[in-house]
């Protein structure tokens, strides 16, 4: 892919996120009955592991990081590693750690996140 596109590429979708938080904070999903509420949880009765991400996301816009601990635990502590993806991929650091990359982000550590997210799906739900 050539440079411009990838520049465009990139503003396309930090305007995307952009946007997509700016929603976030301005609109509080507990409160807005037009947001997207979980069809699983609606069709078992269990969370899923995204259930209260929403609102996890709204409350750490506001700073609020002890209610959105509440809302989803897990969301606020992948938070660290999905912006450390973002890093990897977007600013070039792949090329440049490519050891600590594979380490956080090869096979094994799929694995390891996808036990993580089962894990907390079954104890979320006792």
């Amino acid at each position: 892919m050539n440079i411009l596109k990838k520049k465009y590429l990139f503003l396309i979708i930090s305007l995307l996120l952009g946007g997509g938080l700016l929603f976030y904070y301005w609109f509080n999903p507990q409160s807005e009955s037009y947001l997207l509420k979980c069809p699983f949880k609606f069709f078992t009765g269990y969370d899923c592991p995204g259930c209260g991400s929403q609102r996890a996301l709204h409350a750490t816009l506001h700073g609020q990081f002890r209610e959105a601990f509440s809302y989803n635990p897990l969301f606020i502590i992948a938070l660290p590693y999905v912006l450390t993806g973002i890093l990897f991929e977007w600013f070039g650091l792949k090329y440049s750690y490519p050891k600590t990359r594979k380490i956080l982000f090869g096979s094994t550590a799929i694995y390891t996140v996808t036990g993580i997210i089962i894990l907390f799906f079954i104890i979320r739900n006792l």
